[in-house]
Protein backbone atom coordinates (compact mmCIF):
# COMPACT_ATOMS: atom_id res chain seq x y z
CA UNK A 1 0.00 0.00 0.00
CA UNK A 2 1.18 3.55 -0.82
CA UNK A 3 1.86 5.87 1.88
CA UNK A 4 0.34 9.26 0.57
CA UNK A 5 2.02 11.02 3.22
CA UNK A 6 5.37 10.28 2.17
CA UNK A 7 4.84 10.30 -1.75
CA UNK A 8 2.90 14.21 -0.83
CA UNK A 9 6.52 14.75 0.98
CA UNK A 10 8.52 13.68 -1.82
CA UNK A 11 6.80 15.80 -4.89
CA UNK A 12 6.10 19.11 -2.50
CA UNK A 13 9.45 19.46 -1.32
CA UNK A 14 10.30 19.03 -5.55
CA UNK A 15 13.71 17.08 -3.69
CA UNK A 16 15.69 14.88 -6.37
CA UNK A 17 15.40 11.11 -4.77
CA UNK A 18 17.50 8.37 -5.94
CA UNK A 19 17.89 5.00 -5.33
CA UNK A 20 21.52 3.20 -6.10
CA UNK A 21 21.61 -0.38 -6.27
CA UNK A 22 24.39 -2.61 -6.03
CA UNK A 23 24.25 -5.21 -8.83
CA UNK A 24 25.88 -8.80 -6.87
CA UNK A 25 23.64 -9.77 -4.14
CA UNK A 26 20.67 -7.39 -4.21
CA UNK A 27 19.49 -7.42 -7.66
CA UNK A 28 20.02 -10.99 -7.98
CA UNK A 29 20.56 -13.16 -5.23
CA UNK A 30 24.07 -14.69 -6.71
CA UNK A 31 26.73 -14.02 -4.44
CA UNK A 32 27.03 -17.93 -3.51
CA UNK A 33 27.95 -18.49 -7.44
CA UNK A 34 30.59 -15.51 -7.34
CA UNK A 35 31.94 -17.14 -4.14
CA UNK A 36 32.26 -20.79 -5.66
CA UNK A 37 33.89 -19.29 -8.77
CA UNK A 38 36.64 -17.30 -7.07
CA UNK A 39 37.00 -20.46 -4.70
CA UNK A 40 37.45 -22.63 -7.56
CA UNK A 41 40.09 -20.31 -9.49
CA UNK A 42 42.08 -19.55 -5.96
CA UNK A 43 42.30 -23.51 -5.45
CA UNK A 44 43.70 -24.19 -9.28
CA UNK A 45 46.50 -20.97 -7.77
CA UNK A 46 47.29 -23.70 -5.12
CA UNK A 47 45.76 -21.18 -2.59
CA UNK A 48 44.89 -23.28 0.84
CA UNK A 49 42.15 -21.88 3.11
CA UNK A 50 40.22 -20.62 1.25
CA UNK A 51 36.40 -21.13 1.20
CA UNK A 52 32.78 -19.08 -0.15
CA UNK A 53 32.17 -17.62 3.13
CA UNK A 54 35.73 -16.07 3.93
CA UNK A 55 35.54 -14.45 0.47
CA UNK A 56 31.79 -12.99 0.92
CA UNK A 57 33.01 -12.23 4.65
CA UNK A 58 36.32 -10.32 3.29
CA UNK A 59 35.91 -8.89 -0.21
CA UNK A 60 32.46 -9.09 -1.71
CA UNK A 61 31.70 -6.11 -3.70
CA UNK A 62 35.20 -5.44 -4.14
CA UNK A 63 36.33 -5.18 -7.92
CA UNK A 64 38.68 -8.15 -8.86
CA UNK A 65 41.95 -6.81 -8.84
CA UNK A 66 41.62 -5.80 -5.82
CA UNK A 67 40.15 -9.29 -4.62
CA UNK A 68 43.33 -10.98 -5.81
CA UNK A 69 45.58 -8.97 -3.96
CA UNK A 70 43.61 -9.15 -1.21
CA UNK A 71 43.82 -12.92 -1.42
CA UNK A 72 46.88 -13.89 -3.66
CA UNK A 73 49.30 -11.49 -4.54
CA UNK A 74 48.95 -7.79 -3.28
CA UNK A 75 51.80 -7.28 -6.14
CA UNK A 76 50.02 -8.95 -9.09
CA UNK A 77 50.08 -7.28 -12.17
CA UNK A 78 46.42 -5.60 -13.65
CA UNK A 79 47.34 -7.82 -16.69
CA UNK A 80 47.60 -10.99 -14.99
CA UNK A 81 44.43 -10.12 -12.65
CA UNK A 82 42.44 -9.47 -15.88
CA UNK A 83 43.33 -12.48 -17.21
CA UNK A 84 42.31 -14.20 -14.08
CA UNK A 85 39.13 -12.16 -13.55
CA UNK A 86 37.89 -13.37 -16.69
CA UNK A 87 38.18 -17.16 -16.03
CA UNK A 88 36.21 -16.68 -12.48
CA UNK A 89 33.58 -14.67 -14.55
CA UNK A 90 33.62 -17.09 -17.43
CA UNK A 91 33.12 -19.98 -14.58
CA UNK A 92 30.70 -17.55 -12.77
CA UNK A 93 28.57 -17.28 -16.17
CA UNK A 94 28.04 -20.88 -17.18
CA UNK A 95 27.16 -22.11 -13.25
CA UNK A 96 24.60 -19.29 -13.12
CA UNK A 97 22.98 -19.29 -16.63
CA UNK A 98 20.36 -21.58 -15.66
CA UNK A 99 18.99 -20.39 -12.51
CA UNK A 100 19.47 -16.55 -12.30
CA UNK A 101 16.56 -14.21 -11.52
CA UNK A 102 15.45 -11.37 -10.07
CA UNK A 103 15.83 -10.75 -6.28
CA UNK A 104 12.19 -11.43 -4.60
CA UNK A 105 9.80 -8.81 -4.56
CA UNK A 106 12.30 -6.32 -6.44
CA UNK A 107 10.21 -5.26 -9.95
CA UNK A 108 7.32 -4.19 -8.10
CA UNK A 109 9.97 -2.06 -5.85
CA UNK A 110 11.55 -0.93 -8.66
CA UNK A 111 7.75 -0.30 -10.62
CA UNK A 112 6.84 1.99 -7.41
CA UNK A 113 10.23 3.92 -7.60
CA UNK A 114 9.27 4.61 -11.02
CA UNK A 115 6.28 5.81 -10.35
CA UNK A 116 7.07 8.12 -7.61
CA UNK A 117 9.93 9.72 -9.68
CA UNK A 118 13.03 8.53 -8.14
CA UNK A 119 16.03 8.06 -9.90
CA UNK A 120 17.71 4.49 -10.18
CA UNK A 121 20.93 3.71 -10.66
CA UNK A 122 23.13 0.67 -10.44
CA UNK A 123 26.85 1.13 -9.12
CA UNK A 124 28.30 -2.39 -8.74
CA UNK A 125 32.12 -3.97 -9.00
CA UNK A 126 31.19 -5.92 -11.32
CA UNK A 127 32.77 -5.61 -15.06
CA UNK A 128 31.10 -4.71 -18.26
CA UNK A 129 30.31 -8.60 -19.27
CA UNK A 130 28.57 -8.83 -15.99
CA UNK A 131 26.48 -6.05 -15.99
CA UNK A 132 24.93 -6.85 -19.27
CA UNK A 133 24.79 -10.20 -18.60
CA UNK A 134 23.13 -9.79 -15.19
CA UNK A 135 21.03 -6.76 -16.34
CA UNK A 136 20.23 -8.08 -19.62
CA UNK A 137 17.37 -10.87 -18.00
CA UNK A 138 14.10 -10.03 -18.26
CA UNK A 139 12.77 -7.93 -15.60
CA UNK A 140 16.17 -5.62 -14.92
CA UNK A 141 16.46 -4.32 -18.76
CA UNK A 142 16.37 -0.53 -19.36
CA UNK A 143 15.25 -0.46 -15.79
CA UNK A 144 17.97 2.13 -14.53
CA UNK A 145 19.20 5.58 -16.12
CA UNK A 146 22.90 5.26 -14.34
CA UNK A 147 25.15 2.03 -14.61
CA UNK A 148 28.74 1.95 -13.13
CA UNK A 149 31.00 -1.29 -12.84
CA UNK A 150 34.40 -1.39 -12.27
CA UNK A 151 35.90 -0.36 -15.46
CA UNK A 152 34.74 2.90 -15.13
CA UNK A 153 36.30 3.68 -11.81
CA UNK A 154 39.73 4.17 -10.74
CA UNK A 155 39.15 3.05 -6.93
CA UNK A 156 36.40 -0.06 -6.36
CA UNK A 157 34.52 -0.20 -3.12
CA UNK A 158 35.01 0.25 0.13
CA UNK A 159 36.45 4.00 -1.54
CA UNK A 160 32.82 5.96 -2.75
CA UNK A 161 34.20 6.75 -5.90
CA UNK A 162 31.16 4.37 -7.48
CA UNK A 163 28.45 5.72 -5.43
CA UNK A 164 28.98 8.96 -6.04
CA UNK A 165 29.75 8.34 -9.55
CA UNK A 166 26.23 7.37 -10.03
CA UNK A 167 24.87 10.03 -8.04
CA UNK A 168 26.53 12.56 -10.35
CA UNK A 169 24.91 10.71 -13.60
CA UNK A 170 21.85 11.04 -12.09
CA UNK A 171 21.97 14.42 -10.99
CA UNK A 172 21.65 13.62 -7.68
CA UNK A 173 22.51 15.10 -4.31
CA UNK A 174 24.49 12.23 -2.45
CA UNK A 175 22.65 13.13 1.00
CA UNK A 176 19.48 12.18 -1.29
CA UNK A 177 20.38 9.13 -2.32
CA UNK A 178 19.96 5.36 -0.84
CA UNK A 179 22.50 3.07 -1.68
CA UNK A 180 20.99 -0.78 -1.58
CA UNK A 181 24.10 -2.99 -0.32
CA UNK A 182 24.68 -6.47 0.57
CA UNK A 183 28.58 -6.65 1.42
CA UNK A 184 30.62 -4.69 4.08
CA UNK A 185 32.93 -3.06 1.19
CA UNK A 186 29.40 -1.72 0.04
CA UNK A 187 28.18 -0.58 3.18
CA UNK A 188 31.75 1.07 3.91
CA UNK A 189 31.46 3.18 0.55
CA UNK A 190 28.25 4.49 0.45
CA UNK A 191 29.29 5.75 4.31
CA UNK A 192 32.24 7.23 3.01
CA UNK A 193 30.08 9.05 0.20
CA UNK A 194 27.48 10.31 2.57
CA UNK A 195 24.77 8.46 1.73
CA UNK A 196 22.45 6.09 4.04
CA UNK A 197 21.72 2.46 3.15
CA UNK A 198 19.44 -0.06 2.59
CA UNK A 199 21.46 -3.73 4.09
CA UNK A 200 20.24 -7.09 2.21
CA UNK A 201 21.04 -10.13 4.14
CA UNK A 202 22.32 -12.46 0.67
CA UNK A 203 25.61 -12.30 1.59
CA UNK A 204 26.03 -11.50 5.32
CA UNK A 205 23.60 -12.57 8.38
CA UNK A 206 21.36 -9.74 9.87
CA UNK A 207 23.26 -9.33 12.87
CA UNK A 208 26.60 -8.97 10.95
CA UNK A 209 25.19 -5.91 8.57
CA UNK A 210 23.36 -4.69 11.36
CA UNK A 211 26.37 -3.39 13.43
CA UNK A 212 27.12 -1.17 10.10
CA UNK A 213 26.58 2.77 10.57
CA UNK A 214 24.46 5.01 8.38
CA UNK A 215 21.59 2.14 7.90
CA UNK A 216 17.93 2.89 7.28
CA UNK A 217 17.09 -0.82 6.99
CA UNK A 218 18.45 -4.88 7.47
CA UNK A 219 15.76 -7.00 4.89
CA UNK A 220 16.22 -10.04 3.48
CA UNK A 221 14.68 -9.12 -0.26
CA UNK A 222 12.39 -6.53 -1.16
CA UNK A 223 9.59 -7.96 -0.25
CA UNK A 224 9.12 -6.17 3.23
CA UNK A 225 9.84 -2.55 2.08
CA UNK A 226 8.35 -0.35 -0.37
CA UNK A 227 10.07 3.09 -1.57
CA UNK A 228 7.46 5.07 0.54
CA UNK A 229 8.44 3.55 3.86
CA UNK A 230 12.47 3.99 2.72
CA UNK A 231 11.87 7.74 1.76
CA UNK A 232 9.93 8.54 4.95
CA UNK A 233 12.98 6.80 6.93
CA UNK A 234 15.39 9.03 4.94
CA UNK A 235 13.58 11.87 5.72
CA UNK A 236 12.72 11.44 9.03
CA UNK A 237 16.36 11.15 9.87
CA UNK A 238 17.27 13.87 8.64
CA UNK A 239 14.63 16.13 10.36
CA UNK A 240 15.92 14.59 13.56
CA UNK A 241 19.41 15.92 13.22
CA UNK A 242 17.33 19.39 12.55
CA UNK A 243 19.72 19.67 9.47
CA UNK A 244 22.63 19.49 10.87
CA UNK A 245 25.43 17.02 8.68
CA UNK A 246 25.45 13.74 10.19
CA UNK A 247 29.04 12.03 10.51
CA UNK A 248 29.41 8.86 8.87
CA UNK A 249 31.92 6.07 10.45
CA UNK A 250 32.98 3.73 8.16
CA UNK A 251 31.08 0.03 8.84
CA UNK A 252 33.83 -2.24 10.12
CA UNK A 253 34.35 -5.32 7.90
CA UNK A 254 33.88 -8.12 10.43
Amino acid sequence: MINHSTKSTIVSNNTKFAFIFDMDGVLVDNMHMHARSWVEVFMDLGLEGMDPDRYLRESAGMKGLDVLRHFLDPNISETDADRLSELKDFLYRVMYRETMCPMPGLESFLDHAASQNIALGVGTGAGERNIAYTLGIPGLRDRFSAVVGSHQVQHGKPHPETFLRVAEMLGADPANCIVFEDALPGIEAANRAGMQAVALTTTNPAEVMSQCSGLLDVVADFTAITPDIIIEKLCGTCNSRSGESIQKKPCKNI
